[in-house]
């Protein structure tokens, strides 16, 4: 009897257990899913927008100026709003031969992303399909230099903007041109005469040239009196019309190109096959070459012009009106049907504040968007940055014009450097306006 009271003791005993043990068990599997449930629940809730552009967020360590100070900028939206800014990214392996500006646009018109860093033509062509946002609306856009605006301005609609502003001008080396009693050139009668003083003392070429930035003679002298003048907005519209001719403008500019070529100013063989910077830099920092263009931040940068063993100025390129630099940009552009569209306008919004471009421009040493906000620029920048001061200069990309003017520029003059004639040249921009005018 004892015995079999103690086994059904024990029997109890193991079962109470057991049921200690499934119960322990099952309030582990009901807290490990409240858990998951609980980080589910987060993860939908966190906000996010998304933003396609040409590269990552930066690793912390990593040594990238321009794009730690983007970064820095969206980090303050992020903690401003409680959200996360995630960068969706365009690499050369995931998308062949695809270019960046056909993936950015294919992206753009399937509602794939909320934001994208965009270059002028493909504003041009979103902000004319209606896939672009009205930016004109936030107030950071009260703030805007009056070039943004206009570089920006689609069917009457701000739809994208930088976060600096990218200016080009020929870069020289002082003390060759005082070594030959030269003054820096304004015109381009007075750039011919340079050029022709240091041929004849021993200097075979004396402009460093490369297959993209060319154009940038042709844009200070087409333009010159058009956005310096007081019916801007008007020619433009006769450019858009039909009216006037993008070629009439383009003429004088392609004819002294020729004639720089035709007198060995310029190797236009070598400028044909040469990448920016790579094929002339070598001579402009050796000083066999007293002429060179480039973009603003490449007198910032040592490893292109920013640590040189002699006096460096950057100088508008020649035109009637004297020295003209010639300002392009990119910028950011939010798609109009954008999941994430109110955060989105709100985070653009921040890193367009002037608080947010100060730390930009200070950390980039670039030329801010904001009217409010000035760069230290170094010394060798000054004249061209006194220029852009006094709202001298001209646009090498205008989205307001129905032909694209950067990549169309720059194909043609490579035309003229591979042996078109300048009326050749001229009847391609003519085909390039009679399309736009049948779209």
């Amino acid at each position: 009897m004892k015995k079999n009271l103690k086994n059904n003791t024990k029997k109890v005993i193991v079962i109470l257990m057991m049921v200690v043990i499934m119960f322990g068990i099952n309030a582990c599997k009901n807290n490990e899913s409240d858990s998951k449930n609980l980080i589910s629940f987060e993860q939908e809730n966190e906000k996010v927008v998304n933003l396609f552009g040409p590269m990552e967020k930066t690793n912390p360590d990593a040594d990238n100026v321009a794009r730690t100070a983007f970064d820095m900028t969206v980090a303050m939206a992020e903690q401003k709003l409680n959200l996360i800014v995630e960068y969706r990214t365009y690499t050369a392996e995931n998308y062949q031969e695809k270019t960046y500006d056909d993936v950015a646009l294919d992206r753009a018109r399937n509602n794939m992303d909320d934001w994208y860093l965009l270059n002028p033509d493909t504003i041009q062509i979103l902000g004319s399909e209606g896939k672009l946002v009205d930016l004109s609306v936030l107030d950071s856009a009260k703030n805007l230099r009056e070039v943004v605006k206009i570089a920006n301005v689609v069917d009457g609609k701000l739809v994208a903007i930088p976060q600096e502003v990218v200016a080009h001008g020929l870069f020289v080396n002082k003390d060759m041109f005082d070594e030959y009693g030269l003054q820096l050139p304004n015109t381009p009668e007075e750039f011919l005469e340079c050029c022709k003083v240091f041929q004849q003392n021993g200097i075979e070429t004396p402009i460093g040239a490369n297959r993209w930035w060319l154009e940038n003679f042709v844009f200070a002298q087409a333009y010159a009196d058009l956005y310096n003048g007081d019916n801007t907005e008007a020619e433009i519209q006769a450019l858009n019309s039909g009216e006037s001719k993008y070629s009439d403008y383009m003429r004088t500019g392609f004819e002294f190109l020729k004639e720089l070529i035709d007198n060995g100013y310029i190797d236009a063989k070598k400028a044909y096959i040469s990448e920016a910077i790579e094929g002339e830099g070598a001579d402009f920092l050796a000083q066999k070459t007293p002429i060179v263009m480039a973009y603003w931040g490449a007198a910032n940068t040592e490893t292109a012009y920013g640590n040189t063993d002699f006096e460096l100025q950057v100088i508008g390129f020649p035109s009637k009106r004297g020295q003209m630099p010639v300002v392009s940009m990119t910028g950011y552009g939010i798609n109009v049907d954008a999941e994430h569209l109110e955060d989105t306008m709100n985070v653009l919004d921040i890193i367009l504040s002037d608080e947010a471009l100060k730390i930009y421009t200070e950390t980039n040493k670039v030329i801010s968007p904001s009217k409010n906000v000035e760069v230290d620029c170094v010394t060798a920048l000054k004249p061209l940055n006194d220029k852009i001061e006094q709202n001298t200069y001209v646009l090498g990309s205008n989205a307001a014009m129905n032909v694209e003017q950067w990549g169309n520029t720059c194909i043609i003059v490579r035309n003229l450097l591979n042996g078109a004639t300048v009326e050749e040249c001229m009847e391609e921009f003519d085909k390039l306006q009679q399309q736009a005018l049948k779209k």
